[in-house]
């Protein structure tokens, strides 16, 4: 799928809110779902193929606070050369009423929703294994997210795990500046200094993966031994452990250079749950997501 773009921009006005019951060409806003960054996400039911989808609206509008419409194109230009089941699918991104509006499917939770409830680590493993995929698949392209945190990890019905909102995303080339944006708590120590790389992105993840299995959210500087190592390290086979302590490392040159090689060394870990009913578990969840 290619999504297509008007090259001009639209008048600069403030995005308008919507109320449920709102219309925009074939979408009708069912409510209003959240606000972060530069944009408000609306639920809404597609009308015409009957679908409910989650609907995101940037603000274009002139100020500090708003997102340009080359950040925007820039978003949805990056999303739809993304194809894999585990990053979020792009279905529209056109302009509707001088809004500029962007269809998704709609998902159950994000991954921020779901870790607040308990999980089974066959579970968390499993999801950390899509995650990982989605995040090699974009490096494959060349894509450099630069916003890795559970909110933007969506969970669809069977346990399938989405990567979403490309909103800081860049497409990385060699000695690259950008700047230090990201999501405090995960963001990567060269990153905050404006030299974001691969590597960045694998240590976001890592951190996230730490956080999954252990509870907690390390924070940067890190201090020996990592806060809650012991209830990181029940259950997991040392492999396991050291592919997300390498992933997390404050030197980039010791951590995976990209998602790719992350992606790889975790394929080569066959049994990451040393517990014989845990990884009964996890093996056959993964084998019924795989069919």
């Amino acid at each position: 799928m290619t999504a297509k773009l008007r090259l001009v921009m639209a008048d600069s006005e403030p995005a308008r809110r919507l109320r449920a019951g709102s219309r925009l060409d074939k979408y009708r806003i069912v409510r209003r779902l959240g606000e972060g960054g530069f944009a408000v996400v609306y639920q809404a039911q597609d009308t015409i193929e009957d679908r409910v989808v989650a609907l995101k609206i940037p603000d274009l509008s002139n100020g500090q606070q708003t997102q340009s419409f080359e950040d925007v194109q820039r978003e949805v230009r990056i999303m739809a050369a993304l194809s894999h089941p585990n990053v979020l699918p792009l279905k529209d991104a056109r302009y509707i009423d001088d809004q500029f509006v962007m269809a998704f499917p709609l998902g159950v939770e994000s991954l921020h929703d779901r870790i607040s409830r308990r999980m089974a680590r066959s579970t968390a493993v499993d999801f950390i294994r899509q995650m990982t995929a989605a995040v090699a698949h974009a490096h494959e392209n060349r894509i450099l997210h630069r916003d890795l945190k559970p909110e933007n990890f969506i969970l669809f019905p069977g346990n399938r795990v989405c990567l979403t909102d490309f909103g800081l995303a860049r497409n990385q080339r060699r000695g690259q500046l950008a700047s230090a944006s990201g999501t405090v708590g995960y963001i990567a120590p060269e990153q905050a200094m404006g030299k974001p790389t691969y590597r960045s992105d694998v240590f976001s993840l890592g951190l996230i993966v730490y956080r999954m299995l252990s509870g907690v959210l390390p924070e940067y500087p890190f201090e020996t031994p990592l806060p809650a190592y012991a209830k990181l390290r029940k259950g997991l086979h040392p492999d396991f452990v050291q592919w997300i302590c390498k992933s997390i490392d404050p030197k980039p040159q010791r951590r995976f250079r990209d998602g790719i090689a992350m992606h790889n060394a975790l394929q080569r870990i066959r049994v990451t749950i040393t517990d014989k009913t845990l990884s009964g578990r996890a093996t056959h969840s993964t084998q019924r997501h795989a069919a």
